[in-house]
């Protein structure tokens, strides 16, 4: 029998660990405040395991080295901040395209441009769902505790692999460095999912087939496949296309595979939401805040409920609409001038919706929440 053990680590750290727990064996990546320390562990800890570290030149360079390591058949990842996730962009589009399994950490702090680098912010929500041009699938995580990035990269890594796609873990500052006290369990217990290998049939293998849950086989490097890589349009071949139905067949096949798997991805968690009369939607630090302030204000007498989204994209959009169907009204609070109230507001509509933000590097504070919460109580 095997026992899991119990450290007190801050969320980056934490974040390191998961990835080797997942059978991360390579990591790409430049300093930046404030994800560095991920990059500090994992130039200790990849070694231990026969794995590679890599300090690149630049955040573009990162994500590329990366995506040719996931190619070359290896689990692999890269952290960065929100300037640097806006340099990978372009690379996370060619991800996506080429259905290349990685898992991209982005710490998020104030901007835009450089902004505030040692202060919070969750102002990357929307960039991490459409920063990358063109319509193309992502996942992203968000964690609010540092147990949870641990297991949330751990996740990551699996449902990069599963569904052939780039995978997110978006957490704000407050969280990366925050010190808690967290289970680790065995590695050899932690369940791992290991991208599905084409047969050795070379006169059969397609690398983008069209298959019954739309995620295609990989080839293994020495398998002795031949594939075609290209962020082009493609088909099933791997050759360009500008046929239009083969495009569209193309492109939304990879939008599909992540839509038709929602069940399988989703992840959320509600506190109270049964017969709240005010429904709180956050992530992040600022959910932890929410909760505190849902506590409050139920011991005095106002039925506050939160849900938050661990699942960030693709949006539960359905379990959101369950939550908050008796509730009268919607807040959403959080670090940034109001992106995810825009999606809230899309589902909910926007008179059952109140916003609440900081954009001045400070975390929302639960006497922030109640406060609101009773103003649109009311």
């Amino acid at each position: 029998m095997t026992t899991p053990s119990l450290a007190s680590l801050h969320g980056n750290r934490a974040c390191a660990l998961g990835a080797i727990a997942a059978g991360c064996r390579f990591f790409a990546g430049y300093p930046i405040t404030p994800s560095s320390e991920i990059a500090e562990q994992l130039s200790r800890e990849l070694p231990r395991v026969d794995g590679v570290f890599i300090q690149m030149e630049d955040e573009i360079g990162s994500l590329a080295a990366v995506i040719g390591a996931s190619l070359g058949g290896v689990k692999a990842m890269t952290a960065t901040s929100g300037p640097g996730f806006s340099l990978m962009q372009e690379n996370l589009g060619f991800a996506a395209m080429t259905e290349t399994p990685c898992v991209i950490v982005n710490v998020m702090r104030g901007g835009p441009s450089t902004g505030m680098p040692t202060r919070p912010s969750q102002g990357d929500i929307m960039q991490a769902r459409w920063g990358t041009h063109g319509d193309h699938p992502i996942i992203v995580v968000a964690p609010a505790s540092v147990q949870e990035i641990y297991d949330e990269t751990i996740r990551a890594f699996n449902l990069a692999e599963e569904f052939r796609t780039p995978v997110v873990v978006l957490y704000d500052e407050v969280i990366a460095h925050l010190l808690e006290s967290i289970v680790i369990p065995q590695r050899r217990t932690v369940a791992t999912v290991t991208r599905r290998g084409a047969s050795r049939d070379e006169a059969a293998f397609l690398p983008y087939a069209e298959t019954e849950d739309l995620v295609p086989a990989m080839a293994r490097p020495g398998d002795g496949h031949r594939v075609h890589v290209t962020g082009l349009t493609h088909m099933q071949d791997g050759f360009p296309t500008q046929k239009p139905d083969l495009a569209a067949k193309a492109t939304q096949r990879l939008l599909d595979k992540i839509e038709r798997n929602v069940d399988r991805i989703e992840r959320i968690e509600t506190f109270d939401v049964e017969d709240a009369e005010v429904v709180i939607v956050a992530v992040g630090i600022v959910a932890r805040a929410a909760r505190r302030a849902a506590q409050d204000l139920r011991r005095a007498g106002v039925r506050a409920g939160l849900f938050r989204p661990v699942t960030l994209w693709p949006f539960p959009e359905e379990a959101l609409r369950e939550a908050a169907a008796k509730a009268k009204r919607v807040l959403v609070p959080e670090m940034n001038a109001g992106q995810l109230a825009l999606e809230v507001e899309r589902i909910l509509g926007r008179d059952k919706v109140a916003r609440l933000n900081r954009i001045d590097g400070e975390p929302v504070a639960p006497s922030e929440i109640a406060r609101r919460v009773r103003e649109i109580a009311l």
